[in-house]
């Protein structure tokens, strides 16, 4: 239907709202050198990323166009290179990092970070250890 994306941007949703929308990434595994121990930043380990962005799809869903919405390539990319930047001692920086990367970046209202580091040196047996932030755009 002729329009219907113009249509649809002009429904985007106000500053200072809530997207209704969420589009996720996840299991991007990169090698980071980020810890505490000497090893650790040595060494290195994998760290895996999963995003959630928190947008409005309905110009992209409209205009059917790559451009109207996050290109994934492009996201899994950037936060591979922060994966594989630093040396940061704390996931938590880490995490920081990517949410800050991902908002200036990409146009999303908000996004969801979560950082696990699942060869974390820890004596007793565990699954994972994850640090998980919500950060909206200023």
């Amino acid at each position: 239907m002729a329009g219907t994306a113009e249509a649809a941007r002009g429904t985007r949703s106000a500053p200072g709202t809530r997207a209704r929308d969420l589009i996720s990434l996840s299991g991007i595994t990169a090698v980071g050198y980020h810890g505490v121990f000497e090893h650790e930043k040595r060494n290195g380990q994998p760290f895996v990323v999963d995003v959630v962005l928190h947008t409005d799809i309905r110009a992209a869903a409209a205009s059917d166009d790559l451009a109207d919405t996050t290109n994934y390539g492009e996201l899994a990319e950037a936060v591979k290179a922060e994966v594989t930047s630093g040396p940061y001692d704390l996931i938590e920086t880490l995490t920081e990092r990517i949410a800050a990367v991902v908002l200036e970046r990409f146009s999303v209202e908000a996004v969801d970070v979560t950082v696990h580091k699942p060869k974390a040196p820890i004596e007793v047996p565990f699954g994972d250890v994850s640090i998980t932030i919500h950060r909206e755009r200023a």
